[in-house]
């Protein structure tokens, strides 16, 4: 992989917000709980994130949830929408 491209991929994995974490539980059926246990974090890293309690969510901990999600199956898209990976 290039350079540009692995910046692209570091940048996308960095980005996601609070609606983005919460609308890919919502398509998971996932509970914070099951988030948390799944991203390696405490339940209230989630909670935080997603009420944005917390001004200083480190990076580190949204690359978890991120990763949780798309392990999970959920696609962020470039439009800021999430959807549910296909199963083949």
């Amino acid at each position: 992989m290039g350079m540009l491209a692995r910046k692209a991929l570091d940048v996308s994995m960095e980005t996601m917000t609070p609606e983005q974490c919460r609308a890919g539980r919502a398509l998971l059926f996932w509970s914070q709980k099951t988030l948390a246990t799944n991203a390696g974090l405490g339940i209230s890293t989630i909670y935080d994130f997603e009420r944005e309690r917390r001004g200083s969510i480190s990076q580190d901990a949204i690359r978890s949830i991120r990763l949780a999600l798309e392990v999970g199956g959920i696609v962020f898209n470039e439009n800021g929408s999430v959807k549910l990976r296909r199963r083949k």
